[in-house]
């Protein structure tokens, strides 16, 4: 009998051996079970919902979807801005993709210019795999489902329908509301100099921003939160269904509703037709801009899609200019609208009123004569407003000098911008004084920061170095026609809801209240019989007058040349400008127009005014109510003779029309 190989000099030896590997081993596969156990538990239990959005990610993506805009809407509740649908088609480049092939197969399809089909495959070429890239906008309804059918045959086309900005008044309210654009490098770089991360909206093709006014004023506000489509798509990464009850929805932007008044706007970019202007409409109460219209104008819808080279060269280069917001940008000198400021000034001075003046036609100071538009004799203060006496007011300013003219100027709201929603949309203009001179000629020229006595007269007519925006003219006629406060313009009515301030929480005027009624007793004989915008300024609604002051501003010298500016190029004509108020017994609103190169006030600027303050008048209710009561009867008795035998019954007689009255051009 063979003895085993090994050999144990003990008889529990070799038991002993086998038990301590087996318990090694033992514990180690133990180890493993429980460590694999527990992972299994934290991946089904704790896990679970985790790696179940990891599997439904590759099956399921979610596509960002701009949010709807918010709308933009007059004092009624009238739409301004607002959004339509927008069926468009995209193109989302794959690796195989064949981009020139595909546009030939899309142009059989849907209406693409040649000329845009190379820049068109360079666009889909230079695009990251898979994003998308616009190639329509506006398809019809046939288009649109002519791409849907043969979508299966065209990987990467997506024809969807989205919404876009529309706004329904065209260029009415274009400086105002202003528009959306697609997003640009510059909108990017905007966003990081100011710290800032652009979310992924801004990279989606058809999210736009806002490029002017309202729209960018506010556009956070007006903006929204995006929201997102589920869809299922196969493992290239392209859409196979949609998950419509998955989809997250975009929540709206917030709605704006503006002080303007539609109907009125309308009608002052109506009466302006082709000249160049601006007109602002203010109630006297409150503040409330019921119009602020620039003309001429242009359509906010067109930049919305994006304008050629071509279109956008033709709207720059218009001598007119109408992309400039004239009521805000525009700065003119006021001509005589600016008496009332310079009368103002005289009064707080102590200046007798009664005092009078020689108005012979022309006056001389140092070597220079200066003229008057007419020989208008002896004047005081009241016939120098109501006549737009110059030389009156060349004489009167010599006693008070520019610092005083330029205080109640400046009281009257002339020199500086209004905080009215828009930002950076306002030129504060130039206010003369001794201080501004010294100031603006020190580096310039240091030889001229002196202010000379021959430089007020010119001041105290609105001229020289004396600027203002239609805004401020409307200002300081609403804070005339107030006699009261200081009024500040409000432009935004409501946010998400939320009443803004109102423009009468404002402290009052620094002036005596019985020198605001000279001044505006003296507005009240501009537009009555004899006055220089008399018949041009009658509203013809029973016994509402209006209140008012004509002026011209020169844009050259007319030294040596015909002041006449009948036959001169556009260009070198005078502006005419008009300021009124009405009713004068109960002022409401408040106008300023401004006609650039118009020829004179009475002529281009206060029927404008007239037409414009007449829709103002007419919504509003109560003086609605007051012109639609009938006037009282003639004091004629009944079946009174006349001379030539006939007779007049009651039911006859009517009030004469209103003596005529030449037009005397200022």
């Amino acid at each position: 009998m063979s003895e085993p190989s090994i050999f144990f000099s003990e008889v529990n030896q070799r038991q002993g051996g086998f038990n301590r590997r087996a318990f090694l081993l033992g514990g180690i596969t133990g180890l493993g079970l429980t460590v694999l156990g527990g992972r299994l538990a934290i991946l089904q239990a704790v896990e679970a919902q985790r790696y179940e959005k990891l599997a439904a990610s590759n099956q399921f993506n979610f596509r960002l979807v701009p949010p709807p805009r918010g709308r933009v809407l007059d004092r009624h509740g009238v739409v301004l801005a607002s959004n339509r649908p927008n069926f468009r088609l995209m193109v989302a480049r794959e690796k195989e993709t064949d981009v020139e092939g595909l546009v030939r197969n899309l142009c059989e399809l849907v209406p693409i210019p040649e000329d845009r089909v190379p820049r068109l495959i360079s666009q889909i070429k230079d695009a990251a795999p898979k994003a998308p890239v616009p190639v329509m906008e506006d398809m019809t309804w046939e288009e649109f489902s002519r791409v849907n059918v043969r979508a299966p045959e065209l990987p990467g086309v997506t024809a969807e329908m989205a919404e876009v900005r529309v706004y329904p008044w065209g260029g009415a309210f274009a400086h105002v509301v202003g528009y959306v654009a697609k997003v640009n490098s510059d909108d990017i770089d905007a966003i990081r100099e100011k710290g800032g991360t652009p979310g992924p909206l801004f990279y989606n093709p058809g999210f736009r921003i806002g490029k002017q006014g309202i729209e960018k004023a506010f556009d956070e506000k007006l903006r929204g939160e995006a929201g997102g489509k589920k869809v299922e798509v196969d493992a290239r990464g392209r859409v196979v269904a949609e998950d419509i009850g998955g989809d997250i929805p975009a929540r709206p932007g917030q709605e704006i509703q503006l002080t303007l008044d539609a109907d009125v706007q309308q009608r002052a970019l109506e009466v302006f037709g082709e000249d160049s202007g601006g007109a602002v409409v203010m109630d006297v109460r409150t503040g409330d801009i019921l119009c602020m219209a620039s003309a001429p104008s242009f359509d906010a819808n067109r930049f919305v899609r994006g304008l050629t080279g071509p279109e956008y060269r033709a709207l720059a280069n218009y001598e007119r200019k109408p992309l400039l917001d004239k009521c805000m940008l525009g700065v003119y000198p006021p001509g005589s609208t600016f008496k009332p400021i310079t009368a103002m000034a005289c009064l707080e001075h102590g200046i007798n009123p009664e005092e009078r003046v020689h108005c012979g036609g022309a006056w001389r100071i140092g070597n220079t004569t200066m003229r008057c538009h007419k020989t208008h004799g002896s004047q005081n203060l009241h016939d120098a407003i109501k006549n737009s006496c110059d030389i009156y007011f060349y004489t009167m300013s010599l006693r008070l000098g520019p610092d005083r003219i330029a205080a109640a100027a400046q009281a009257l709201g002339f020199g500086q911008t209004f905080e009215i929603g828009l930002k950076g949309g306002q030129s504060k203009g130039i206010v003369p004084s001794t201080a501004w001179k010294a100031e603006y000629y020190k580096k310039r020229n240091p030889l001229n920061t002196k202010w000379f006595a021959g430089e007020t007269p010119s001041y105290a007519i609105g001229q020289g170095a004396l600027l203002v925006n239609a805004l401020q003219l409307c200002v300081a006629t609403a804070r005339l026609a107030n006699a009261r406060k200081a009024l500040n313009p409000r432009l935004i009515r409501s946010i998400g809801g939320v009443e803004q301030p109102r423009g009468s929480d404002v402290p009052d005027l620094p002036f005596k209240k019985e020198n605001l009624e000279y001044v505006r007793s003296g507005m009240a004989a501009v537009a009555a019989a004899g006055g220089t915008a008399f018949r041009a300024s009658q509203l013809g609604l029973g016994d509402i007058l209006m209140a008012g002051k004509t002026g011209t501003a020169q844009v050259r010298g007319y030294k040596g040349i015909d002041r006449k500016n009948a036959g001169k190029p556009w260009r070198f004509r005078d502006h005419g400008l008009f300021i009124a108020f009405a009713p004068f017994d109960d002022p409401r609103y408040a106008i300023s127009v401004i006609v650039e190169h118009g020829q004179g006030g009475s002529i281009a600027a206060a029927p404008k005014a007239r037409e414009i303050m007449r829709v103002a008048l007419l919504k509003d209710p109560e003086l609605r109510a007051r012109i639609e009561k009938p006037l009282p009867a003639p004091d004629l008795s009944q079946g009174e003779e006349f001379e030539d035998g006939d007779t007049i019954r009651d039911d006859e007689a009517s009030a004469a029309p209103p003596p005529s009255a030449p037009v005397v051009e200022e």
